[in-house]
């Protein structure tokens, strides 16, 4: 397909994409679109940068008719905080020159600054699954009008344990509605999850995981161990000329602070960082700065990979090899989106070989090796997970049990019988209780 004139969508949808500078719709989103406006379920497999979230906003929000109803009619489920403040200005964009409402929710927050907006009335809801549950049991949020269901990065979603809560929600949403999930990876769970609650779905598949991008340039370094993935960072990162916009991915939330206090001093300035630790207000900061290239280093972790979407990152250096090679393939899907021209860098040390060679396994592709700098200093100092684990022997002597130590004779506390509690006991020293005639009797004959 060679334009978006081709999907036959309103003028006023299409003067909203053309102001986002879309002319023609890849693959995943002309292959959905028709699906979507019949009506039947689908579940859309495409590698991260390839236009998901277009792929179904498109299509529902040219049928979205307006309405003046305080109930959603559309529910899109996104995994992070961050996704949902993404879809949420992307639905912005797209329903410039119409009138519909969208409001997005998510955790962290002030649930009952969220109930006042949902009273207030919406067409499009956009959420993680934990607060659209909180919100749906109080009452508050009610999803009997819900004929349509986007489930975006349902892997992920699965991955951080939501199936509890995607369960609950299937519970109370209508029967009759229209179910759209779009995963990278279609896994055992996301397989069970279509089975349980999707009826006949269409099944596309485009640049599924592992299907290497050619317009990102891929290269890996050999290196010793953290703090020498520190200095290498460092000097790769005084190249300013072509390391425009750097997303530097980290295993962990401690090493990712780790690394962001030992780059302080020097890039203090230029750098951000963002892992589920830091406050909502904070992250939020963060994600806007680098957005708007106030910040030309943003350290993440993997929990962060799916809900990033910022243009023009220039390089995704993946400081530490993720242990899953889907993860490597929706970090560097972070870099060349569009379309455009990216790169990525993977620091692999001895024991993340494995790892690297999973990865070029999933792509088949060898990442091409590049030369460690003879300048960079190679540090002999490890961090905690680093150091080998040493185990000590033991030079105590079992203790020999014999017949006379292991049987004797019960002690004398333990010789005494049950006596009942402390009530039935104090019970025995007074006698019966005199009664009311007893007692009258009794001072007759003192006087």
């Amino acid at each position: 397909m060679n334009s978006f004139d081709e999907l036959n969508i309103s003028k006023q949808l299409r003067s909203a994409i053309d102001e986002l500078g879309f002319t023609k719709p890849t693959p995943i989103q002309s292959e959905s679109f028709p699906v979507i406006m019949s009506g039947k379920d689908l579940i859309g497999i495409a590698q991260t940068g390839t236009g998901k979230t277009l792929a179904y906003l498109v299509p529902v929000l040219q049928q979205l008719k307006y309405s003046d109803q305080i109930n959603p009619r559309v529910l899109i489920l996104v995994p992070t905080r961050e996704l949902v403040l993404q879809v949420v200005q992307e639905v912005e964009k797209l329903i410039a020159y119409v009138n519909l409402r969208v409001l997005g929710v998510y955790g962290g927050t002030n649930i009952n600054t969220q109930k006042q907006k949902v009273v207030e009335g919406t067409d499009v809801l956009v959420a993680t699954p934990g607060r659209l549950y909180d919100l749906a049991v109080t009452g508050v949020l009610q999803l009997k009008s819900i004929n349509k269901l986007i489930i975006d990065e349902v892997d992920v979603m699965l991955d951080l344990g939501f199936r509890f809560q995607l369960v609950n929600i299937f519970d109370l949403l209508p029967e009759r509605r229209q179910n759209l999930m779009f995963s990278a990876t279609m896994t055992n769970e996301v397989e069970a999850l279509l089975i349980d609650f999707f009826t006949s779905p269409v099944n596309i598949s485009i640049a599924v995981s592992g299907t290497r991008l050619d317009n990102i340039s891929q290269q890996a370094y050999a290196v010793e161990n953290f703090y020498t993935k520190v200095n290498l960072l460092s000097h790769l990162l005084e190249g300013t000329e072509d390391l425009t916009k750097v997303l530097v991915f980290v295993a962990g939330k401690k090493n990712s602070d780790k690394l962001y206090e030992l780059l302080e001093e020097k890039y203090g300035s230029q750098m951000g960082i963002i892992h589920s630790n830091k406050s909502q207000n904070y992250r939020i900061r963060s994600l806007e700065q680098f957005t708007k290239g106030e910040k030309r280093i943003l350290i993440s972790t993997d929990v962060m990979a799916r809900g990033i979407d910022v243009d023009d990152i220039s390089h995704v250096i993946n400081f530490d090899t993720p242990t899953y090679p889907e993860n490597y393939m929706h970090r560097i899907g972070r870099t060349g989106r569009a379309e455009k021209l990216g790169s990525s860098i993977l620091f692999f040390t001895e024991k993340e070989v494995p790892f690297k060679d999973s990865i070029e396994s999933l792509m088949d592709y060898t990442l091409p090796k590049v030369d460690f700098p003879e300048n960079i200093e190679v540090s002999s100092e490890l961090i905690e997970e680093e150091r080998p684990i040493v185990v000590e022997g033991t030079s105590v002597k079992p203790r020999k049990i014999t017949e006379e130590k292991a049987f004797h004779e019960k002690k004398l506390k333990n010789t005494k019988t049950n006596q009942g509690g402390s009530y039935l006991r104090k019970k025995k020293k007074y006698k019966r209780p005199k009664t009311r005639g007893d007692k009258t009797v009794n001072k007759g004959k003192r006087k």
